[in-house]
């Protein structure tokens, strides 16, 4: 049996209704517009992502043409990211609409849909000429000695910020202004803590000498009584105010300039603060993010709280309001937090509204990829609550997380963007393993022949993958905790238990307690623990202090027979930093563990106890020397790149791809749902049965061999192949080819609903 593209046609239309429960759709490519059968998937199943970095030089002539081209005839793309960040213009220019206009309705004759980057930041210059007074300040608080009896010349200066929105030739989040904005004296005690009666504010008997944009420069008088002052001031760099009041309004209006262009979304790509990184705060300034309106909004939230004077108070010890201190860091992060999630579904909806309900929102909230300081300060840790149809996080983000943001947002697949050339193979298949995808940055680095190779058998996946990865342990940290830098447990999220139970083969779910408040973690009315699809067997609450009361409302509902319940760390103080019997106040039924190695044994006696089976241990380690430039030192385990895992609907998936980064052979008999199947094929082999163990759906790369659930197949050639069950009841097929291909007898006797799929190959 031959197949043509009427069968294609008729095959899109039924693999649309059969995934129309199972993930967003995005806007479709025509395949009558194609040469001869179509090399890119249906949006009926998740796609195949990748980065189109322009430049300077793509705004020019028609050389985006040839790109495109490659895109559709030598690609497996379904999704292409511009990302638009230029010298010398905006994307409120008109030469830059222009150009996206040309090459967006090229693309869509050629069956390539793009999801350029509209973000604000690309727009800075257009935000400040708008909305002068809205821009960000980064308050900077540096402390020096009084000498007995001379004045002191103090001399505070700005940072240089910048980052991939700013390299290169593009202008640099620079500092417009500096100001002065407060002074305080005071003492220490001998505990190092400065005396409450001693601090005053000298201001105004400071002399100003100068400020500017690059610094600002005070003379301080001498004080006899006092052994220390700190000068607080604030450079206004250009980037807008996260708390600008009229940035929402902005990004709208920036998007609708697009409106009219046939794109498949908008992109936001890792919004936040300014870059902050480690090596700044080796400076002798202690530097927080500021403005008028964030004082405003801060003020609102604190019955009047002034932000000045706290974040004197966050940075300093005073004796007697340590607990005012616990106070004004939770608020001070919390706000973070919710500011940038408001932020984000602004902006997800913004695009929902102009574009449709099935336009795009990419690309990931990850900056800093691990949850420490740095992405406390850069966006409050808001990578759980970023709203986005599909999971998207970035280079070396821990896999629990990638895993969790799965469940969180009902997507099938994680895609994690990753742009390291020597070991793009090795994310790639370990990526697979955890039920993830990469999403090529810059697109171009698939054309690697063995890399597409492995990426055109991978796809199959994508036909039978309805679920993410099945992680039967939860880590829900303290949000407010971990990020509570007066708090005995700042930066700990208990990444220590995740990587020992992912190294042990029992991949785990990392998740802070604000999706408890969200409501998106809940419990079932049965007892159970539930993340979108997942439904836990163990619960870890990891350093609950400063928690709300909710939480333990949330735990109380839970069914121990359901799920176990352990803790991690005390729960001593409320949100506002009072005492607290938080312990007392969560059930019962949840066990104390003292230390992490102690709750490793207990959660692996509980699963085996439950029969709950291990799949490939992460034995792999996420290496951190590429970055080590930016003063990333964090590692955490990843699996390996030959190994098997299990989806939450029972889907186990092999994978081999360690010596040939194409895949290697899979000759192997294994266990799905207590039954023994059998399979030959080439880097990846997938199975699913159904409660009844007869066969559901297989996708297999190179595919020779495959017995079990009462089918036996024998092929004499290998085939890319995918094979379902469709929600009426009917096989549906497709079958992966560089060339046109008969569907073999052995395949044609399952079923006559079989289409083609065109295997790109790499542009000569």
């Amino acid at each position: 049996m031959k197949i043509n593209l009427n069968s294609i046609l008729s095959f899109l239309l039924l693999v649309g209704s059969f995934f129309a429960n199972a993930q967003e759709l995005y806007p479709s490519f025509d395949v009558t517009k194609q040469k001869d059968s179509p090399n890119q998937m249906s949006n009926a199943v998740m796609p195949v992502m990748g980065v189109w970095v322009w430049g300077q030089k793509d705004l020019v002539g028609n050389g985006y043409e040839k790109s495109i081209d490659n895109l559709s005839e030598n690609s497996p793309f379904n999704l292409i990211v511009p990302f638009l960040r230029f010298p010398d213009y905006e994307v409120v220019d008109q030469v830059v609409y222009e150009k996206v206009k040309e090459a967006a309705n090229y693309a869509v004759k050629k069956n390539v849909f793009l999801v350029p980057d509209l973000d604000v930041r690309n727009a800075r210059r257009a935000f400040e000429e708008t909305y002068p007074d809205e821009l960000q300040e980064m308050l900077r608080l540096k402390e020096v000695e009084f000498p007995k009896k001379d004045s002191v010349l103090v001399t505070v200066k700005s940072q240089d910020l910048n980052d991939h929105y700013s390299g290169g030739d593009i202008t640099h989040h620079v500092a417009r202004t500096g100001t002065l904005l407060r002074v305080y004296s005071y003492k220490y005690n001998r505990e190092g803590m400065i005396q409450k009666e001693s601090l005053k504010d000298i201001t105004s008997s400071v002399k100003l000498i100068s400020s500017s944009k690059d610094s600002v420069k005070v003379n301080l008088p001498v004080l006899e009584d006092k052994t220390h002052a700190t000068v607080m001031v604030s450079f206004t760099h250009l980037y807008p105010d996260v708390f600008a009041p009229h940035l929402m309004g902005f990004q709208r209006e920036l998007i609708e300039q697009y409106a009219e262009l046939p794109l498949a979304g908008v992109c936001k790509d890792e919004w936040g603060f300014p870059p902050y990184y480690p090596r700044f705060s080796r400076h002798e300034t202690i530097d927080y993010w500021y403005s008028e309106h964030r004082a405003k909004a801060y003020a609102e939230r604190t019955s009047g709280r002034e932000l000045l004077a706290d974040c004197f108070l966050m940075a300093n010890g005073i004796e007697g309001k340590e607990n005012e201190r616990n106070m004004a860091i939770n608020h001070f992060t919390q706000m973070v937090t919710e500011r940038n999630s408001a932020l984000e579904e602004d902006f997800y909806y913004s695009v929902k509204d102009i574009f449709g309900s099935n336009a795009v929102v990419a690309v990931h909230a990850t900056w800093w990829p691990y949850p420490d300081r740095t992405e406390f300060k850069k966006n409050g840790l808001v990578w759980w609550s970023a709203k986005r149809d599909w999971a998207q996080t970035d280079e070396l983000t821990p896999y629990a997380v990638r895993t969790a943001l799965s469940k969180k947002w009902g997507s099938p697949l994680w895609y994690n963007m990753y742009y390291q050339e020597p070991d793009l193979g090795t994310h790639m298949w370990s990526s697979v393993l955890a039920g993830g995808r990469i999403n090529y940055l810059r697109y171009f680095y698939l054309f690697d022949e063995d890399l597409m190779q492995a990426e055109n058998r991978i796809r199959l996946l994508n036909y039978i993958s309805k679920t993410p990865l099945d992680c039967r342990v939860a880590v829900v940290f303290g949000h407010s905790s971990a990020m509570n830098w007066s708090g005995p447990m700042y930066e700990d999220v208990g990444m220590k238990l995740i990587d020992s139970l992912w190294h042990k083969g029992f991949p785990a779910d990392l998740i802070p307690t604000s999706e408890i408040e969200n409501g998106d973690l809940v419990v079932d009315p049965d007892g159970t623990i539930k993340y979108g699809l997942q439904k836990y067997d163990a619960v870890v609450l990891y350093n609950p202090e400063f928690e709300q009361g909710s939480t333990a409302e949330f735990f109380s509902k839970v069914n121990e027979q359901k799920t176990s319940l352990y803790r991690i760390g005390n729960w001593t103080k409320d949100f506002s930093g009072n005492p607290l019997d938080g312990n007392g106040m969560l059930p019962a039924s949840m066990s104390e563990i003292r230390n992490v190695n102690r709750a490793l044994d207990t959660i692996l006696g509980l699963l085996k106890e439950k029969k709950v089976l291990a799949q490939s241990p992460a034995t792999e380690v996420l290496d951190n020397s590429v970055w080590g430039i930016r003063d990333f030192n964090h590692t955490s385990y990843a699996p390996p790149t030959t190994g098997f895992s299990r989806l939450i609907d029972g889907t186990v998936i092999n994978i081999a791809g360690t010596n040939d980064k194409s895949g290697d052979p899979i000759i192997k008999d294994f266990m799905v749902n207590n039954n023994m199947v059998t399979v030959d094929a080439v880097g990846v082999a997938a199975v699913r049965l159904d409660k009844q163990g007869k066969l559901e759906a297989i996708a297999a790369g190179g595919l020779k061999r495959f017995k079990g659930g009462e089918m036996d197949i024998n092929l004499e050639e290998r085939i890319d192949m995918a094979l379902w069950v469709d929600e009426e009841g009917e096989w549906q097929g497709v079958i992966q080819a560089e060339g046109e291909v008969s569907v073999p007898e052995e395949l044609s006797r399952i079923t006559e609903n079989w289409t083609y799929l065109r295997a790109p190959i790499p542009p000569q």
